[in-house]
């Protein structure tokens, strides 16, 4: 990785950038540094955001001195740069997904004059792009792996998610030439080398995969997996997306409604050399 270089912005945020790109060992450092700056309870911060290679730090300058909080990040950016086995103890969430649903499909189809393929929908562009031999087989390729949320943010609980698999492998597309005006609640998108999944309707610009029926977002914290936070999401967790039918959809959209506990995750402990190591036989323990 490159140096990592200290920024401000304005009187009350700290930039760190850790790289100039996004990689697993960038987004460690960033959530590695965010953690630890956390636990030192430091006197003025008031919020820590760390972001794919970089964190946002904001703070009280009347409270805290700016060199004062720039000694002590660099101090912790040293002592995380010295860790020789890097961990991160996380959740892991399954995320059932219809793909190919309707609402998409429907949502797709009214914004063709803004995509590169003007005939078919973003699946079927995404298993020509990807030099595949069908939708089911693009399907295989994006929910066989884990995602990594590297960033929650955009809107209200987006998460973005890194596929934990070697750089040949990730799936990489573009965006829509132009952005759209609308996207379905709780569409599975992509754009670049991200998967992201939007939590409220709203204008887009990433390929539309699928549908799922968990919300991701709860303002009013109706469900008990939202009794700390009214996002889903947090930065480090991994994400397994599951294939399901429209049965299975509409029963987990009806438990939904009925405030039953449909989330399933499990706490792990992930580790990144391992992983490094040898992708594919450290997914298949995770799994």
């Amino acid at each position: 990785m490159s140096e990592v270089r200290y920024s401000w912005g304005a009187d009350e945020h700290l930039v760190v950038q850790i790289d100039e790109e996004m990689s697993l060992q960038a987004n460690f450092t960033a959530m590695a540094i965010s953690q630890a700056l956390a636990e030192r309870g430091l006197d003025g911060v008031t919020d820590i955001c760390p972001a794919n290679a970089s964190l946002l730090i904001r703070f009280d300058p009347d409270r805290l001195a700016p060199k004062d909080l720039e000694e002590v990040v660099r101090g912790i950016e040293s002592e995380v740069s010295s860790t020789t086995s890097p961990k991160l103890t996380t959740r892991l969430l399954e995320i059932p997904v219809w793909y190919d649903d309707p609402y998409t499909s429907a949502v797709g189809a009214k914004f063709r004059d803004r995509h590169q393929r003007p005939e078919g929908n973003d699946l079927e562009y995404a298993m020509a792009e990807l030099g595949l031999s069908s939708v089911d087989d693009f399907v295989s390729r994006h929910s066989e792996s884990p995602w990594l949320v590297s960033m929650v943010g955009f809107v209200a609980g987006l998460p973005f998610m890194f596929q934990m698999v070697e750089r040949e492998k990730q799936i990489e597309l573009p965006k829509y030439l132009r952005p759209r005006t609308e996207t379905p609640k709780l569409t599975i998108g992509h754009g670049g080398c991200f998967a992201c999944i939007y939590s409220v309707k709203g204008a887009g610009g990433y390929q539309m995969f699928g549908i799922t029926p968990l919300p991701i977002y709860d303002p009013h914290q109706d469900h008990g997996i939202f009794a700390e936070s009214m996002v889903l999401f947090r930065p480090g967790d991994i994400v397994k997306f599951r294939p399901v039918d429209e049965q299975e959809f509409r029963a987990l959209e009806g438990a939904v409604d009925r405030g039953e506990d449909v989330y399933r995750t499990v706490d792990v402990e992930f580790d990144l050399d391992e992983f490094l190591a040898d992708p594919d036989a450290y997914n298949a323990r995770l799994f």
